[in-house]
Parts: structure tokens; sequence; C-alpha cells
């Protein structure tokens, strides 16, 4: 079985080596190390191999530098970026910033289809602002922008309308909490071939690891607990994902 956690965050403290040695041997032969900040960039780029970078909706305060930063650090590391991210919106914490979110979201948007770049987006509480800003950046390159609604959380109606625009849909730890019946009911729905699994370590770690700082080798909890819902077998669900993610991000 081969699993690709398409999300996850290193820590400036965490043994890299040790983390990928550990997912190596639960099954797990590639991650997508990402970004969302300064920090989260440095950390991606201390892995070994394919990187997200970007500017996350809480890195307002020097959006302009940011963004002057940004082209020229996707450039001196193209070997390595397979996306922009993450990027995106969230209304759950800080709903009164929306307004410069939805300007940060839209640049890098704007960035990715100029780079010819997939992207990976954040969206909590923020159906309505997401739609809005997907549909109102012109595309160059195409008729569509590629990418992963990541750690979904909402229901089959978003993620039906997130798929209309293109993009897959990723499910974390999350989908694995006896309340997430309605994450579930949206992992059924994804079609077979536009669905991804992932950590967002060092976050939500699945049952039955919760309380435990999350890291990549534990998505093949999460992968079971979809593969489980969807009816499937769990080495056919882990070689679907894996090959959705190839196709999106490469290896």
């Amino acid at each position: 079985m081969e699993l690709y956690d398409t999300h996850a965050h290193f820590g400036d403290a965490d043994d890299v080596e040790a983390i990928y040695a550990r997912a190596a041997a639960a099954g797990v032969t590639r991650i997508l190390a990402v970004g969302g900040g300064e920090e989260l960039n440095r950390n991606a780029l201390r892995t070994a191999g394919r990187v997200a970078l970007g500017w996350d909706r809480d890195q307002l305060d020097r959006v302009a530098e940011q963004m002057v930063v940004l082209p020229g650090l996707l450039d001196a590391h193209r070997d390595r970026v397979a996306a922009i991210g993450e990027i995106g919106l969230d209304c759950h914490y800080e709903p009164q910033t929306l307004r410069a979110q939805c300007a940060l979201f839209a640049a890098q948007l704007a960035l990715a289809d100029e780079k010819g770049l997939p992207v990976v987006i954040h969206t909590r509480e923020a159906d309505d602002a997401t739609r809005g800003v997907l549909d109102e950046v012109p595309w160059r390159h195409g008729d569509r922008l590629r990418g992963v609604i990541h750690s979904y959380t909402g229901g089959p109606k978003f993620a039906g309308q997130m798929l209309d625009r293109g993009f897959m849909v990723s499910f974390s730890g999350i989908a694995t909490f006896k309340s997430a019946e309605e994450v579930r009911a949206s992992a059924r729905y994804v079609p077979d071939d536009r669905i991804l699994v992932e950590t967002d370590s060092p976050y939500l770690a699945p049952v039955p690891l919760r309380g435990r700082p999350c890291e990549p080798a534990f998505v093949v909890h999460t992968a079971a607990r979809l593969a489980r819902a969807r009816g499937m077998d769990l080495e056919v669900f882990a070689a679907r994902t894996t090959a959705n993610a190839l196709q999106l991000f490469g290896g």
C-alpha cells in the first residue's frame, strides 16, 4: 500500500528525517510539505520532497512585501514547488479581516494562474466569499484553476460547487471524528478521481490517536476510515488517492 499525505506542516524543532522514516514505515511514500507563512515556508523547504509555498489568510501584516517576495521564492525553488499554498479564507477566528483576506487570496490565485501552478485552499465558514473570489479572478491561462480544497469540513453542497469549479477535495483526520458524519457524507459524494487524503499535521490527529501531535504516518487511519465510508478496499482507496495526488502535485 502506498499513500500520499497531501498536506503536512513542519516546525523548526521537528526531526524531519525521523518523521519521514515513520511515514515510510506506515506506507506513506510521499508527503507534500505545505507553507503558508515565512516560518512554514522555510520549514517546508527543509524537507526533501515536493512543497507548496504561499501566504495564508492570517499573513496580513506585510502583504505588499510578501507578494513581491513570493514570485521569486517560487522561481528559486521551481524544481520542488508543486503548488501555491496554503491560501484562502477563514471567518471563524477573524471575520473582521475578510476583505483583506480576500485581496491576499485573489492576488495569489492570479499568481498561480500566471505560474501555471495548482493552489491549496483553506476555507472555513467562508463559503460565499470563497466562491466569490474564485469566480472573480480572471484566468489568463485556461478556463479554470487547478487545486484542492484542503481539510474539508463542509457538506456535499459546497463540495459539489468546488468540484464544479475544477477542484479536488481533501479530507483530514476530522473525517474520523464521531461528530463528523456530514464530512463523511461529503467524502462519499466526491468522485473517485477527485478525492485526496491528508493529515494537516501537526494538527487534527485522527481517531484513535487523538491528543497526540499529528504526523504524516497517521494518514493511514484517515484513509482507512474514508475507505470504509465509501465502501472501498483500503489498498484500492490508497492507490486511487495517490494517483489523484500525483496528477495534481507530481511526485
